[in-house]
């Protein structure tokens, strides 16, 4: 069978395909990997080499392109580049030829354009008194006008070469018709042959620029009369208001002319038309407006179809028969939240009022040199936990921190608490999931090892209405114990033990463990696991993390199940980074919710209307078509704190974890002497500190076993080990899962308003 043929080259698209490159005369023409894009010939000795090893590059603006024989051209910049290329065939060759000609008038059209620098300027320049919006919108056209004219300006490139290779093919056929049938009639048919093919592909070519064209000024002229209403029924809108103001305002004048007392008349009338009825109603329209676009604004709190914007006016019956049509299940939480969002004097959001003042920063990060492959190259295939590393590679957080970040977005589980449905619940929890590694995509800084019996409390009990604790229950292997708790319903809690390898070029750090979170109302209980965390460019190269893998959120109550995928970040991939794709079935399998989105930006989640089998996909699967409502945003990340880049890319929850705070238990990772010293930039008493905790904690440990080996009998021998014991967490069988995990037995916070900590080892 012969190979497909690559699609027909059209303006402005990389052009990609395997050709001959003539070498020298021991190897002669060896196949390689040529990319045509922005003017540039580059070619590679594979595609694996496209992401770090480019063997050549040719700029076509100053590049002659000559045709030697039917599969054979040259490319010369006239200097000392010059690329012998044979393609396989002549049509592939032509493609070749018709995509360099291309790219080189447009590559030479845009460096006539960046010479003359005035043409970037706008012709009407904005004043002064115009706002921001007014200048995007203007920005914006200036941008599809430019964008608009780069594709009339490829479709006169291709209208040249029409008629350029036109006439060579009208020439050919000419002296076909007044040659004798003789030795010459092959060559002559061959040429017009090839004439007519390079004829034919340029006519594709310039097809497929006119369809590009069109497709484009069709979705901007949809753009544009969509915000060209817009524009109208704001400015009837003002003119309605200015109306009423201009009326309001004669009568006032007219009542202070015709009254007989100024003080009198004056405040009278004018008290009682600001306080009757049109001005009520005004305000009443304007309240109106500001609410219906806080709901839209809200995408979370609602699964439908979005409403045409003439239904704006529609009454709450309307709208609640919309909500009843698309299945929603939970009308009156969804009204509920509305109304709590737009009343900012509702008793949850007093409630919900910080208490404090938490900081927004910490002392920027100090520029220390460290001899990395120095430390790094006696360590490879080491656990993590037992190489000593300098706190160079940290950041001013523990372990325990950094579980309790998990928290950032605990909103979802506030919202998932009031879900009547059990599968739109799942998407919360399933979003949660998500948003628990948004935080990880810039933080390349490894935590603190917790020291063995060291706690971290996150009271925020008064402010979001929740509290956590963790707490290290093992140190080989690492494992920590996080339980938290809301008055709205619902507990999470986790084991989490790090294994993680170090394998040279990248780091792997696979989370192992559960994650379970109950809701008390429903009394629903969900499960899941982490995915697979890599940091690459361990020795060479800018640090970058990735997450891959894939979850199940399972809900043992009703059997629903979501099935979350990490997609690894791949180069050669044209899927939107870090994305993650998720369906949410019930525990027949049949699908409700599809989710997609990235674990660093958003999430969205769309209802399925229908599912149906499609086409086989490249591993010979079949693929599952969803037809699904219009996407809503379930999950946003929130932007991080202005200085970021110097304060080790914290959130702004990340930057409050570390705050020292009164009344917290002598084992809290906030009095860590190691950590605190690094926080405020003192690493070189850091690094010492930290070696004392860790041979303080190798002391104590020693001490323990020798104890457990008093206690043992001599038949018992060889069978001993830690006997530590958890001090606010108890190791239970989970009958719903199935699995063993540290459970919080209670007892911490009422040891905390008590003030008794004796309980507390003395760890540093």
């Amino acid at each position: 069978m012969s190979e497909p043929k690559p699609p027909t080259p059209t303006p402005g698209d990389t052009y990609k395909g395997w050709l001959f490159k003539w070498t020298n005369y021991i190897k002669g023409y060896q196949r390689r990997w040529f990319v045509l894009s922005n003017g540039l010939l580059s070619y590679y000795r594979t595609q694996a080499e496209m992401g770090h090893t480019c063997r050549g590059t040719i700029n076509l603006a100053t590049a002659n392109i000559a045709v030697e024989d039917s599969c054979n051209f040259v490319i010369s910049n006239g200097g000392a580049q010059t690329y012998h290329l044979k393609a396989n065939s002549e049509v592939e060759r032509q493609r070749w030829i018709t995509a360099l000609e291309l790219a080189k008038a447009k590559a030479v059209r845009m460096q006539a354009e960046s010479d003359d620098s005035g043409d970037d300027c706008p012709a009407v320049p904005p004043t002064s008194g115009q706002g921001g919006g007014c200048r995007n919108s203007n920005s914006e056209v200036q941008s599809t006008l430019r964008t608009l004219n780069s594709k009339v300006e490829d479709l006169t490139t291709c209208n040249d070469l029409i008629v350029k290779h036109g006439s060579a093919l009208q020439r050919s056929l000419s002296e076909l018709e007044g040659i004798r049938v003789g030795g010459d009639m092959g060559d002559k048919i061959r040429q017009v042959t090839e004439r007519a093919t390079l004829f034919r592909i340029t006519s594709n070519a310039m097809i497929n620029a006119c369809r590009d064209f069109l497709s484009l000024a069709q979705s901007h002229s949809k753009r544009w009369q969509k915000a060209l209403q817009v524009e109208r029924d704001q400015r009837i809108r003002l003119e309605e208001t200015l109306e009423q103001l201009a009326k309001q305002h004669n009568h006032l004048e007219r009542a202070f002319r015709g009254a007989t007392v100024l003080p009198s008349s004056f405040s009278n009338p004018a008290l009682g038309n600001k306080g009757g009825v049109p001005g009520k109603g005004d305000a009443s329209d304007e309240d109106d407006d500001n609410e219906f676009f806080d709901a839209m604004e809200d995408p979370a709190e609602f699964i439908t179809v979005p409403a045409d914007p003439k239904y704006h006016r529609r009454s709450g019956s309307n709208v609640s028969g919309i909500s009843n049509e698309t299945g929603m299940d939970d009308q009156s939480v969804n009204f509920d939240e509305l109304s709590l969002a737009s009343n900012p004097e509702s008793p949850q959001s007093l409630e919900l009022e910080p208490v404090r003042q938490r900081r927004t920063r910490i002392p920027d990060k100090p520029n220390y040199y460290l001899n990395l492959w120095s430390i790094m190259k006696n360590c490879i295939g080491k656990e993590l936990s037992k190489i000593p590393m300098p706190v160079n590679f940290n950041e001013p957080l523990s372990m325990l921190q950094r579980l309790s970040e998990d928290l950032e977005y605990y909103e979802l589980l506030d919202k998932a608490a009031k879900c009547q449905s059990s599968l739109e619940q799942m998407c919360y929890v399933a979003a949660f999931t998500v948003s628990s590694y948004s935080t990880t995509v810039h933080r390349t800084g490894k935590p603190f090892n917790p020291l063995l019996g060291e706690t971290f409390e996150l009271d925020r009990l008064k402010e979001c209405g929740y509290r956590s604790l963790c707490e290290q229950v093992s140190h080989h292997p690492p494992a920590a114990a996080h339980h938290a708790m809301s008055e709205k319903g619902w507990t999470l809690r986790q084991e989490i033990t790090l294994a993680s390898k170090f394998r040279g070029k990248y780091l792997s750090i696979m989370p192992l463990g559960s994650i379970q979170c109950l809701f008390d109302k429903s009394n629903n209980h969900y499960s899941w696991k982490k995915v697979t965390t890599t940091v690459h460019n361990i020795i060479v190269g800018k640090l970058w993390i990735d997450q891959s893998g894939e979850i199940d959120v399972v809900n043992h109550k009703t059997g629903d199940r979501c099935h979350l995928k990490f997609a690894p970040y791949s180069y050669f991939s044209r899927d939107v980074p870090r994305k993650v794709t998720g369906v949410v079935t019930d525990k027949d399998g049949k699908a409700h919710y599809v989710l997609s989105g990235t674990w660093d930006e958003k999430m969205e989640f769309s209802r399925v209307m229908q599912s149906s089998k499609g086409e086989n996909g490249t591993e010979g699967k079949q693929r599952t078509v969803y037809q699904t409502l219009k996407a809503k945003e379930i999950w946003k990340k929130n932007p991080l704190p202005e200085g970021a880049e110097n304060m080790y890319f914290f959130s702004s929850l990340a930057l409050t974890l570390n705050e020292p705070e009164e009344g917290v238990a002598p084992t809290d990772s906030r009095k860590r002497p190691d950590q605190r010293l690094m926080e405020d930039g003192r690493w070189d008493e850091a690094n010492a500190e930290k070696q004392r905790l860790e041979e303080k904690q190798r002391t104590t440990r020693r001490e323990r076993e020798r104890e457990a080996v008093k206690a043992v009998s001599p038949s018992e021998e060889g069978a001993h080990q830690d006997n530590y014991q958890a001090l606010w967490f108890e190791k239970l069988d989970d009958p719903a899962s199935g699995e063993t995990l540290h459970v919080y037995k209670g007892g911490y916070w009422e040891a905390k308003e008590q003030g008794s900590w004796d309980m507390c080892a003395d760890i540093f």
